[in-house]
């Protein structure tokens, strides 16, 4: 089990951390959302909760809900700068199917449910 981030994402992390310094880490998961089934919850932990599972990217924690991780496990999150535009960017083995959007996304036990 692991969440890893690029050295870009780790970058663009350790600078929201540095601003915030009540920050613990970085809460990373899923709820459901959009036309596919889920979309990713992105923010700055500011606690842990007793069912999270923390991961160490080189001295960033990324704390994950239970619910999520079974969804999230194995996702490398990058940053890319493409011209003006800046986003995250999630690397899911997880994912079977995306929306046209790009907004959420399943994977096969949504498929099999």
């Amino acid at each position: 089990m692991a969440i890893t981030l690029t050295e870009s994402a780790h970058a663009r992390i350790q600078g929201y951390l540095d601003a915030d310094p009540a920050a613990l880490g970085l809460r990373f998961g899923v709820a459901k959302t959009g036309c596919s089934g889920w979309g990713y919850k992105v923010d700055m932990a500011r606690g842990m909760d007793p069912d999270d599972t923390v991961f160490d990217a080189g001295g960033i924690g990324i704390y994950v809900d239970a619910a999520s991780l079974p969804l999230v496990d194995g996702t490398e999150i990058d940053f890319i700068k493409q011209g003006l535009n800046e986003q995250f960017v999630f690397r899911n083995p997880n994912v079977a199917g995306e929306c046209g959007c790009g907004e959420s996304f399943t994977t096969d036990a949504d498929k099999a449910a």
